[in-house]
């Protein structure tokens, strides 16, 4: 028996291991629980800092098309609500019904916090120090290809939907399921 949890925590600490420090994270989820981003370590993931009162929030709306088209082959979007430009409402059950009764957001939303400065949350401090590219406004993103191999900063006026980001992932995603037979 003694060997079994032996083995058992060896295999938890490789599995650990394997996360790159990049997603080492686990950060709160917008109507609670929590985030572990190690769980996205093997998929392109699309990290978006978001603001329900921008000019550029309805981007919203092609986040959650590519969520939607592209989350079956492996996509993840990740929303990050921050008020670090003064846009965001301010209590977290107000950020979700807005998403949800204006965009129909079904991806995962982080809980609010800050992208940049002395104050950004330890993730996006992450992201920056990878690019040397902090947020200048909402709806900056940062697609993070698979095993955190490379980060791309994607500026808040490219559409998510853009074909240079489309292309940026799509290489990493699963082949589309085969039509059914009839």
């Amino acid at each position: 028996m003694k060997r079994w949890g032996y083995l058992l925590l060896l295999w938890g600490q490789a599995a650990l291991a394997a996360c790159p420090p990049l997603l080492n994270y686990k950060v709160p989820g917008l109507m609670g629980g929590e985030i572990n981003l190690c769980q996205y370590a093997e998929q392109p993931v699309l990290v978006v800092n978001t603001a329900s009162h921008c000019g550029f929030t309805p981007q919203f709306t092609q986040l959650e098309s590519l969520y939607k088209q592209y989350g079956p082959r492996g996509l993840v979007v990740i929303g990050f609500p921050s008020n670090d430009f003064f846009q965001e409402l301010d209590q977290p059950s107000e950020i979700g019904a807005f998403c949800q009764a204006n965009y129909g957001v079904t991806f995962p939303m982080a809980g609010k916090g800050h992208v940049r400065g002395g104050d950004a949350q330890p993730f996006f401090k992450a992201l920056i120090a990878a690019t040397d590219d902090a947020p200048v406004w909402n709806f900056h993103k940062y697609l993070i290809l698979p095993g955190a191999s490379k980060v791309v900063s994607i500026s808040t006026r490219t559409k998510p939907d853009a074909p240079e980001v489309v292309d940026a992932f799509l290489p990493y995603l699963k082949p589309p399921a085969a039509p059914a037979q009839p």
